[in-house]
């Protein structure tokens, strides 16, 4: 029985679940902050090249539908979205304690992340050898800016995502490791809407 200040064994296990839960509750938080802190890029590039889309800002060079490639950028948004869908995958299984699971989702994840920037990569060297390159005028220097901005956020998610495969394979579901984790689906959701946007503004914008 006890008594004073002493804790019975299900008081402690009480303790140990909450502290779990605030631990990583506080640490995707503040990732959270930094998430707001990389919206703000995103956003003062957007305002960029809305002010840069207009003709005397092109400098003779090509703008809109010159540099869209419909299909590949309608394949690229299939890549993102069924990306996603795959990382949420990833958490039914991390619900479920599943790590086979999780592993499995991580991989096919990456691996349409890395079609999506596999796809960029090509246009990017398409444009490039036409003479098409972001010093040519202020239009295609918040182009370039903007669609390579999100390119290399999306290269580190996929850097990120090897990194949760070898850390959840060798040391299974730890604090840091489910953190992580959770971390991930918020950046990797947050480039698919980013997406999504560059999408409408700039590929759709530019063909119409």
């Amino acid at each position: 029985m006890a008594t004073g200040g002493d804790i019975t064994a299900g008081q402690a296990g009480l303790w140990e679940t909450h502290h779990h839960h605030d631990t990583i509750s506080t640490r995707t938080f503040g990732f959270w902050l930094y998430m707001l802190s990389d919206a703000m890029i995103f956003a003062g590039l957007f305002a960029a090249y809305v002010v840069l889309d207009h003709g005397y800002n092109a400098a003779g060079g090509p703008m809109g539908a010159a540099l869209v490639h419909p299909g590949s950028a309608y394949a690229q948004t299939l890549a993102v979205f069924t990306s996603v869908l795959a990382y949420g995958g990833v958490m039914v299984a991390l619900k479920r304690g599943s790590r086979g699971g999780v592993l499995a989702g991580l991989l096919v994840a990456a691996a349409l992340g890395a079609v999506f920037l596999g796809l960029e990569v090509h246009d990017f060297i398409a444009l490039f050898q036409a003479g098409i390159v972001p010093q040519r005028s202020g239009y295609l220097s918040a182009f370039f800016a903007l669609v390579m901005t999100h390119g290399i956020h999306m290269a580190f998610g996929l850097i990120w995502m090897l990194t949760m495969f070898f850390q959840v394979a060798a040391q299974g579901f730890t604090d840091k490791t489910v953190y992580r984790l959770l971390n991930l689906k918020v950046f990797w959701h947050f480039q698919a809407v980013i997406w999504v946007l560059v999408f409408t503004f700039v590929y759709m914008r530019g063909v119409l």
